[in-house]
């Protein structure tokens, strides 16, 4: 029996995905590869910018794993690394970027909005509180009728 095309297009593209994950395996102890593991995750593919550079297949990202790898195998703290990248590509690269004067209006900015939102939610409020209903035709036709009846 034939495999289908298509499990073995999958086959072909998990083993490709799993092999440019981890092509450098085996070279780290334990503990440098549970910090390789984390700094991966820390770090945002400028590629794709919604996913960490463990998680992208783009070649930048198989660029700053490399990085990574090679420069924990050289014996550089997370702090040290951290630094490299952020000199390189800037505090972007960071999905959790220290709060610094350039970084503030990340940090600010979705609370701002928020109580932006909420102030605006509250004007619009207070506005339809205090605004009469308007008459339908069949309210006024009543009250005219009420104020003939009290008109003798």
């Amino acid at each position: 029996m034939k495999p289908r095309p298509i499990v073995a297009l999958l086959l072909a593209a998990f083993v490709g995905i799993a092999a440019a994950l981890t092509p450098m395996e085996g070279t780290l102890t334990p503990e440098q590869d549970a910090r390789y593991r984390v700094l991966i995750h820390e770090l945002r593919c400028l590629v794709c910018q919604n996913q960490t550079i463990a998680d992208s297949n783009a070649d930048l990202a198989s660029d700053l794993r490399k990085q990574v790898h090679d420069r924990i195998a050289a014996g550089e703290s997370d702090d040290d690394i951290r630094r490299y990248v952020t000199d390189r590509y800037g505090d972007f690269v960071l999905y959790k970027p220290p709060l610094t004067a350039r970084t503030a209006a990340l940090w600010i900015a979705p609370f701002l909005l928020a109580l932006l939102g909420i102030g605006l939610v509250l004007r619009l409020l207070r506005r339809n509180r205090s605004a009469p209903a308007a008459a339908t035709p069949v309210d006024a036709q009543r009250l005219r009728q009420l104020l003939d009846e009290k008109d003798p």
